[in-house]
C-alpha cells in the first residue's frame, strides 16, 4: 500500500531555517509528491539540490501556491502576514514560524509533544512557538501535567543561530579577527558577539521586557492552556553558534521530588536526561546542535524555596526549536487526518 504524497512549499527556502527544514524532510523521509523553493527576489533563479534534484527557487505570488497541500513558512512576519490568507484561499495549509499569528485565537500554537490536540481547530494556519518557549515547554509540561505549575522563572543563553545564517558567520569572523588582535564589526547583530554577550536585542516594552522574553511568556500560556501562569523571563545572546540553553526555575503549590521529576523527564517525548552528578555533566551546547531533543539535567531542589526545583537544558534552535517542530506538525496533520 503506497501512502498519499503531499506538494510542500517551503517559504524562506535559502534561509538557515529553510535548510534544515528540507535535511529533515529528507531525514524523516516525509511523503513528498513535490517540493516548491520559495525565496526573495535577490535568490530567484539560484537552485538547490534536495535528494539529487536541482530545484530553481522560485519567486513568491500567488500562483506559487497552486495546488500545494502544505506551506512551511520561516520567511518572518511580515512575509507570513502578506502570503497566509492568499496560500490558504488556495487550499494550503501553513506552518508559521513566525510570530505573525501565534497569539491569534483563532490559530492554534503547536507543540506535538505537549498540545497536539489543538491542531483539530485549524483555519488553515497553524503557528510554530518561539524557540526559546518550544524548549522550556518540553521539560516543564510533563512536570506541569502531575502538579500544576505556578511559577516560571527563565533565564536563555541564546545562540546566534537565532538570528540566521548571516549572524553566524559574524561571529566566527569576529571570533577570527579579535584573535588577530583586530576590531570585531557588529553588522547583523547590534554588538560584536565574539567573546562577549548581551540582552535580547528585541524591542522592548514599557514594563522592560523585550519581545523575545514575553514570547516565552504569552505563548506557555496559550500552550499549556493555563492563562493565569505566573513567568519572568531574562533573555540573552551570547557567543555560541548553535543551540541555545536555558536556566528555569519552577515552582509548584506543594514539594516535587528531585527522583520523581528525574524519573518523568527521563521518560518524557522529546526529550534526553544527561544528569551525571559523578561527572559534574550535564546538558551542553555543543551536544545539543544536530540532535532532534531537548537534553535536560542539573534537576534540583530550589533551596530557597520548598516548592521550587531548578533545572538546566539545551536544545538545537534550528532543529526542534524552528523546522522540526513545524515538520512534526506536519506530521501531525497526516496522523489526525487533517489533511
Amino acid at each position: 500500500m503506497h501512502r498519499k504524497k503531499y506538494k510542500i512549499a517551503i517559504l524562506g527556502a535559502t534561509g538557515a531555517v529553510g535548510a534544515e527544514l528540507m535535511s529533515i524532510l529528507l531525514e524523516r523521509d516525509f511523503p513528498i509528491a513535490e517540493l516548491r523553493l520559495l525565496a526573495s527576489p535577490k535568490s530567484v533563479g539560484k537552485t538547490i539540490n534536495f535528494n539529487g534534484q536541482e530545484i530553481a527557487i522560485a519567486p513568491v505570488t500567488p500562483e506559487s501556491f497552486d495546488g500545494i497541500d502544505i506551506v512551511l513558512a520561516s520567511a518572518g512576519a511580515s512575509v507570513s502576514k502578506e502570503w497566509a490568507a492568499i496560500a490558504v484561499s488556495k487550499g494550503a495549509i501553513i506552518i508559521d514560524n513566525s510570530s505573525a499569528f501565534r497569539q491569534d485565537p483563532n490559530v492554534p500554537l503547536v507543540v506535538p509533544e505537549v498540545n497536539p490536540q489543538a491542531i483539530d481547530q485549524h483555519q488553515g494556519i497553524i503557528a510554530n512557538p518561539n524557540c526559546t518557549t518550544i524548549l522550556m515547554n518540553l521539560a516543564v509540561y510533563p512536570l506541569h501535567k502531575v502538579k500544576p505549575v505556578k511559577r516560571i522563572v527563565a533565564a536563555t543563553y541564546q545562540s546566534v543561530s537565532g538570528a540566521g545564517a548571516k549572524a553566524m558567520d559574524e561571529l566566527i569572523k569576529q571570533t577570527q579577527a579579535i584573535l588577530n588582535n583586530q576590531e570585531p564589526k557588529a553588522e547583523i547583530l547590534p554588538y560584536p558577539i565574539g567573546f562577549n554577550l548581551f540582552l535580547h536585542n528585541s524591542p522592548l516594552d514599557e514594563q522592560g521586557y523585550c519581545a523575545e522574553e514575553m514570547k516565552m511568556v504569552n505563548e506557555t500560556r496559550k500552550i499549556f492552556n493555563c492563562p493565569e501562569i505566573q513567568i519572568t523571563a531574562t533573555c540573552v545572546r551570547v557567543p555560541v553558534l548553535r543551540a541555545h540553553s536555558e536556566a528555569i526555575n519552577i515552582e509548584f503549590s506543594e514539594p516535587f521530588s528531585v527522583n520523581t521529576a528525574k524519573e518523568i523527564l527521563s521518560k518524557a517525548a522529546g526529550v534526553r536526561l544527561i544528569d551525571d552528578w559523578s561527572r559534574n555533566y550535564f546538558p551542553m551546547p555543543i551536544a545539543a546542535s544536530g540532535k532532534d531533543e531537548v537534553l535536560v539535567g542539573r534537576i534540583r531542589q530550589d533551596i530557597s524555596n520548598p516548592n521550587c526545583l531548578d533545572l538546566w537544558l539545551c536544545g538545537d534552535q534550528i532543529r526542534k526549536g524552528a523546522a522540526l517542530n513545524a515538520i512534526q506538525i506536519a506530521e501531525l496533520l497526516i496522523d489526525r487526518n487533517l489533511i
